[in-house]
C-alpha cells in the first residue's frame, strides 16, 4: 500500500540521523516489555498505526472483537506516509514509548528497520507458511533471519484515467483501448508521454499529476537503483547515469505534460474536483484515495497496461514494537489482520491488493469490479498487472531511502516549487548525496 509511495518529505540528512540514532537506541529494546495493559473496563486495549488507507474499516476490527470480547482494538490513521514515518523513527530512538501495539509500515523502511530488528518482535508461524509470495515474504525479514513483517498488500500498477477528458481531446475512452494507445503490452515511457503530448495539445488539463510519482514507476523497474546488491554499497549518485536519464526524462515532458503537484497535498486533493490531470500510475491501493477525493467526480477507470512492462508500488507491513504492553495479543491480531480473508475484506473496503497466495484463487478478487471506476473489473486488472511484475523484487538496501530522497527533492524543486532549474538542483542532489558521508 502505501506509501506509499508515496509522498515523503524528511530531508535526507534528518532520515540518516534518525536512523542513526535509531541503531544506538536499539539494544534498549531487545527485550520484550513484559506485563499488560487493560482499559477501564479490564479489556485489553490493542492500538493499530497505520497511513493513507490500509482498508481495515471499524467493521472489521469490531469482527475481532466479536471474537475476542477481552480485546479492544483502536486504530490511528496517519493522514501522510512521512508522518508515519516520523512518528516511527522518532519513537524508536526514544526506546520505543508511545508507539502503538501494532505499526504499519512501508516497504521502502524495511531496509532502514533491519538495522534495529531487535526492538521488534518476530512474527514467525506456522501460520504464516505458504501464505505469501516469496519476495514479498524475503521483504519482511530481517538480516538475522527474524520476520519483523507481516505483509499486507503488494502495490501492482496499471493507469488510472479520467475517460471524460480523454473524450473531450479525442482520445479513446474505453479501457482497451486506452491500453493499446498507451502502447499495450509493449508500452514504454515515451509512448505514456507521446500520447500525453496528444492530449495536452487538445485540453487545458494536464497529463498527470506528480513528476516524483513518475520517476517512483521507473525506478521501480530497476534492478539495483542506488546501491550495489553484492556488497550494499551507494552507487556514485554522480556516476549513475541511469538515474540521471530519468531525472532528465521527466523533466524535459514536464513543462508540457505534468500538473506540477505533490502527492497528498492540500493541492492534489483539489485537483481530483477541478479536473487537474487526465492520468497517474495507479498501484491497486491508490484506487481508494481516488475515489475519497474524486469523490462526484464521474469518469474515472483503470487501464490494464502500465509504462515499461510490469510495476510494483509500494505494498506494506505489520510490524509489533518490543515496547509494548500486549505483545503477545499484539501478534494475534496481525496475524489475523494480514489473513488471507482479511486481505480480501481489505481489498473491498480500499483496493489494497492482497500478498497472499490463497487470496489469488477467491472469486471475491477474481471477480471484484469497482463502481466508481466506471465498474472496471479491478480484480482481474490487478491480478494481470501482478503477474507481469518481475518476481525478483528491485534491491533496496539499507540506503535506499536517503538517496532516493535526495533525488526525489530535487525534481521536487524543479517541478513543484520551481525555485531551481534542472540542472541546479540535480547539482544541489550531488551535494547532498555526499553530505550523506558514504
Amino acid at each position: 500500500m502505501f506509501s506509499t509511495p508515496r509522498s515523503r518529505r524528511l530531508t535526507s540528512v534528518v532520515a540518516g540521523a534518525s536512523i542513526m540514532a535509531l541503531a544506538l537506541s536499539a539494544c534498549s529494546s531487545d527485550d520484550e516489555a513484559s506485563g499488560s495493559s487493560t482499559n477501564a473496563d479490564g479489556k485489553i486495549e490493542l492500538t493499530v498505526a497505520t497511513f493513507n488507507n490500509f482498508g481495515y474499516t471499524d467493521e472489521l476490527l469490531a469482527e475481532y472483537t466479536a471474537a475476542n470480547p477481552n480485546v479492544v482494538v483502536k486504530q490511528t490513521k496517519a493522514a501522510k506516509t512521512e508522518d508515519a514515518r516520523s512518528n516511527l523513527t522518532t519513537k524508536l530512538a526514544a526506546g520505543g514509548d508511545g508507539l502503538a501495539d501494532i505499526e504499519g509500515i512501508e516497504v521502502d523502511w524495511m531496509p532502514e528497520l533491519d538495522m534495529v530488528s531487535s526492538a521488534f518482535a518476530d512474527l514467525s508461524d506456522p501460520e504464516v507458511e505458504g501464505r505469501y509470495v516469496d519476495w514479498k515474504l524475503k521483504q519482511g525479514t530481517a538480516s538475522d533471519g527474524t520476520l519483523i513483517g507481516l505483509g499486507t498488500d503488494i502495490g501492482p500498477a496499471g493507469i488510472c484515467y479520467r475517460s471524460d477528458l480523454f473524450e473531450a481531446a479525442g482520445l479513446p475512452t474505453d479501457r482497451a483501448a486506452v491500453a493499446e494507445l498507451l502502447g499495450g503490452e509493449d508500452a514504454t515511457w515515451d509512448d505514456y508521454f507521446a500520447a500525453g503530448k496528444t492530449f495536452t495539445a487538445a485540453s487545458d488539463s494536464a497529463w498527470y499529476d506528480s513528476s516524483n510519482a513518475i520517476m517512483q514507476g521507473m525506478v521501480g523497474q530497476v534492478e539495483a537503483a542506488y546501491e550495489d546488491p553484492s556488497t550494499g554499497e551507494p552507487k556514485d549518485l554522480a556516476s549513475n547515469t541511469e538515474i540521471k536519464g530519468f531525472y532528465d526524462s521527466i523533466l524535459e515532458v514536464a513543462p508540457e505534460l505534468s500538473a506540477h503537484l505533490d502527492q497528498w497535498s492540500p493541492d492534489w486533493d483539489a485537483a481530483f474536483q477541478n479536473a487537474g490531470f487526465a492520468t497517474m500510475l495507479c498501484p491497486a491501493w491508490m484506487t481508494g484515495p481516488v475515489e475519497e477525493r474524486a469523490g462526484g467526480v464521474d469518469g474515472w477507470d483503470v487501464a490494464d497496461v502500465f509504462p515499461g512492462g510490469g510495476g510494483n508500488w509500494g505494498g506494506s507491513f505489520l510490524t509489533v514494537p518490543k515496547s509494548g504492553k500486549n505483545v503477545e495479543e499484539a501478534k494475534k491480531l496481525a496475524l489475523w489482520l494480514t489473513a488471507p480473508e482479511q486481505q480480501i475484506k481489505a481489498f473491498a473496503n480500499a483496493g489494497t491488493f492482497p500478498s497472499q497466495v490463497a487470496a489469488y484463487e477467491d472469486t471475491t478478487l477474481t471477480s471484484a469490479t469497482n463502481d466508481f471506476f466506471n465498474d472496471a473489473p479491478v480484480g482481474e486488472i490487478f491480478i494481470n498487472r501482478s503477474n507481469a511484475v518481475n518476481p525478483v523484487p528491485p534491491f533496496k538496501g539499507q540506503n535506499y531511502f536517503a538517496i532516493n530522497q535526495a533525488v526525489g527533492d530535487a525534481l521536487k524543486r524543479v517541478d513543484i516549487e520551481q525555485t531551481q532549474k534542472a540542472d541546479e538542483a540535480w547539482d544541489q542532489a550531488l551535494s547532498d548525496f555526499s553530505n550523506l558521508g558514504f
